[in-house]
């Protein structure tokens, strides 16, 4: 088959992917696309942890006429028992003739194996359609399952000036609706949300997805060494999704015990005075949480910034400027003395949302020397 058809059906693949993110937990968002003498025989997308493979939707709907046909999945096929059977061996059962795989899969459990199975059963392989495109999809997945490190992004909207609040502290709204309705999305896609106790005390968020088709709502993850938060915040009393704090060995004993009574998980990390952030993100892979979107103030982007633990930046800027020498910007920390030191993003895109403007890359994170 032609390379325009091969990215034809794998681009079909990877868009049921793409419309699956956010309900697949730790585990990738898989599509698989199955082919012959023309004609789509069979779909099938990762939906749920736990639930069957992709390659299994797509190849219980072709039924008998899977055999002799080409298959095509966005991420290769699994090699090994887990919840659910492997997918390679099912393909060989069904005696397809032709597997054309994205990419590879990054899990130390399949990395290659999924491939060199199918190749020693007599079905042609081919690997590295559309590659980019699904490497970026999963790009959470990979980081985690590489690492044991959730993936970071840290949402943030500002003025034009940089302010994420005016002076007195008011910060709503400073993006349009569009914008925000994006950022719910976000939260949908990502399966916890970091904030500062200090955006608790001040905002008192729900930090839930609140989307007109409704979305799944994140873990809420707070940021509070010594356990300041409000006991009447929404956060702690509306049980509208898990709430975990982050906090550390200073925190108050007598606080510490209420909240654990409320069904509040709190998880001390490091002696203080402030939360050790590698520590806690650490302890969150731990828990199976696998990306997490921050939408707290300066002070934590900052933080995150300055330990270089943020795996995308995503800015949404207003037509505004609000000024105001103390008014709290979008990332607060103590910076470097030469431009040539400034933290620069890559793989840059840029959107225009109604009057906002939304820029997202990737930190290029400066080389040690010594």
């Amino acid at each position: 088959m032609d390379k325009i058809n091969d990215e034809y059906y794998m681009g079909l693949a990877l868009d049921m992917a793409e419309h699956a993110q956010g309900q697949t937990g730790m585990n990738p968002v898989v599509g698989a696309v199955v082919v012959k003498d023309g004609a789509i025989l069979g779909l099938g997308t990762y939906l749920k942890r736990g639930d069957p493979h992709a390659e299994v939707y797509a190849l219980n709907m072709a039924g008998p006429s899977a055999e002799g046909s080409t298959v095509y999945v966005s991420l290769e096929p699994c090699s090994h028992y887990g919840k659910t059977p492997p997918c390679a061996e099912r393909l060989i059962a069904e005696k397809v003739s032709r597997v054309v795989v994205a990419c590879e899969d990054p899990n130390s459990q399949v990395a290659g194996r999924g491939i060199e199975l199918l190749r020693q059963s007599g079905i042609e392989v081919e690997v590295g359609v559309l590659r980019d495109r699904a490497i970026r999809l999963n790009k959470q997945f990979i980081k985690f399952i590489t690492t044991g490190i959730p993936y970071v992004t840290i949402k943030t909207a500002s003025t034009l000036d940089g302010k994420v609040a005016s002076k007195s502290g008011d910060s709503k709204w400073i993006s349009n609706e569009s914008s925000r309705e994006m950022v719910h999305t976000m939260r949908h896609r990502h399966q916890g949300i970091m904030v500062g106790v200090g955006t608790v005390i001040a905002d008192d968020p729900q930090l839930t997805t609140r989307l007109e088709v409704p979305g799944l709502s994140p873990i809420r993850i707070i940021v509070d060494s010594t356990l300041r938060i409000p006991e009447s915040s929404k956060v702690l009393t509306d049980g509208l999704a898990q709430t975990i704090i982050l906090s550390t060995s200073q925190a108050d004993e007598g606080r510490l015990s209420t909240l654990t009574k409320q069904g509040i998980t709190v998880i001390p990390c490091g002696d203080g005075p402030e939360v050790d952030l590698y520590l806690g993100l650490t302890k969150l892979g731990e828990m199976d949480i696998s990306s997490v979107l921050v939408e707290g103030g300066g002070r934590l982007n900052g933080s995150l910034i300055h330990k270089k633990l943020a795996d995308e930046i995503v800015l949404f800027f207003a037509p505004k400027l609000v000024g105001g020498y103390e008014s709290p910007g979008n990332f607060m920390f103590d910076g470097f003395d030469l431009m040539q030191d400034a933290i620069t993003l890559s793989n840059i895109q840029v959107e225009q949302i109604g009057d906002n403007v939304c820029i997202r890359g990737n930190p290029i994170w400066p080389t040690e020397t010594t």
